[in-house]
């Protein structure tokens, strides 16, 4: 099995960050092991189709845009939920 990647686009500001807590609080409650990393460079970000952030990647694939998701809805996102 591969390690899920999953990827916060945005510069780092205060939502970018509430968005990755939230992205750890999901992948900790699930008990599964994830890759998190934050991508903050504007023009990586804008080759991802990305205009609005923050931004959430799974495994290379954007799934949301431009807000702050919670970590249910993280959950609801993420493979081993479908």
């Amino acid at each position: 099995m591969t390690t899920l990647k999953l990827e916060i686009l945005g510069s780092g500001c205060q939502k970018c960050q509430q968005l990755e807590a939230n992205v750890k609080s999901a992948i900790a409650s699930l008990n599964i092991e994830a890759e998190v990393s934050h991508i903050k460079d504007p023009i990586d970000i804008a080759k991802r189709g990305v205009m609005k952030t923050p931004a959430l990647a799974i495994n290379g694939q954007v799934v949301s845009k431009g807000k702050v998701i919670s970590a249910d809805e993280v959950k609801s996102l993420l493979p081993h939920n479908k």
